[in-house]
């Protein structure tokens, strides 16, 4: 889950100023809508768009839906941005959460149309998309990290991410173990699950190492148990670990049937849980290496 600095939890308002969500029951903190005319901008190209992909049906395989990770982290890069208040007074509202995910979702979605008509051969559409999403990335992150990198936040960044690789790897053979099934969710079930690990690293991580608060209510809850005794390097986030990776197998254990039956809606909405983890997840590490 998205984290925040616990000595820095009240942030400055971006010009125009946004409307702040974040004090409702079960809404992160930080959640905010951005004024109307942003909003109205936002839903009416996302609206757009939508109607665009229904029109076209699109081919959809695990490699378009793996195809859109630059663009999840993106969307992780450009909230970064607007936390730091780097992002332009006249765009930081379309940084904002959640505003800045459908934002980058309507230019996913306008992209991957473009390479659809461009692409000829439906086979070069997943390269398309992705190579769009890196170029835009690149220079998001440079402008991220150019204002200074925190060692200690690179450090414990670069140990959650080494840490989720041989994790993730196997909670999912074993998952394969108790269901050869899942194997029909290839690399987007793979990602779901590696998605949630590296949240899960990253939120404990943040806590218990660089003073980073929890913004979501239900994930602050399992941080903040006290009966759950601290171990090196996660301290009590390890709890909250295993609940992310037990939430993430059992979504793509269920999700076999679907994935077989359905395979294109089944693969687009398991990549929708991998972005839940790995949205997140690239907003911590990012957010941790310039700021902790």
């Amino acid at each position: 889950m998205a984290l925040r600095q616990s000595a820095s939890e009240t942030l400055r308002p971006a010009t125009p100023i946004p409307a702040t969500l974040g004090d409702l029951p079960f809404l992160p903190a930080g959640t905010t809508l951005p004024p109307l005319p942003y909003l109205l901008v936002v839903l009416v190209a996302g609206g757009g768009v939508a109607v665009a992909l229904r029109r076209r049906r699109p081919s959809v395989t695990a490699p378009h839906v793996l195809a859109l990770t630059p663009w999840i982290a993106l969307g992780s890069a450009l909230h970064v941005l607007y936390v730091v208040e780097t992002l332009p007074g006249l765009l930081a509202p379309f940084g904002g959460s959640p505003t800045v995910y459908l934002t980058v979702a309507t230019l996913a979605g306008a992209t991957w149309l473009v390479a659809e008509a461009v692409g000829g051969d439906a086979g070069r559409v997943p390269s398309l998309l992705a190579a769009a999403g890196t170029l835009v990335l690149a220079p998001v992150v440079a402008v991220a990290v150019a204002g200074g990198i925190s060692g200690s936040g690179a450090y414990w960044s670069a140990v959650a991410a080494i840490a989720s690789i041989p994790v993730a790897a196997l909670v999912r053979r074993a998952l394969g173990r108790v269901e050869p099934g899942v194997a029909v969710t290839g690399g987007v079930g793979a990602l779901a699950v590696f998605g949630h690990a590296l949240d899960g690293f990253s939120t404990a991580i943040g806590v218990a190492q660089l003073g980073f608060g929890e913004r979501s209510p239900l994930s602050r809850i399992i941080l903040e148990l006290d009966w759950v005794p601290a171990v090196p390097v996660l301290g009590e986030g390890w709890l909250f670990l295993l609940v992310k990776l037990a939430v993430a197998s059992a979504v793509v254990y269920l999700f076999v049937p679907y994935v077989r039956e359905e395979p294109a809606e089944g693969l687009l909405l398991l990549g929708f849980v991998a972005a839940v983890g790995l949205g997140p997840a690239v907003h911590n590490l990012l957010l941790f290496t310039v700021t902790a």
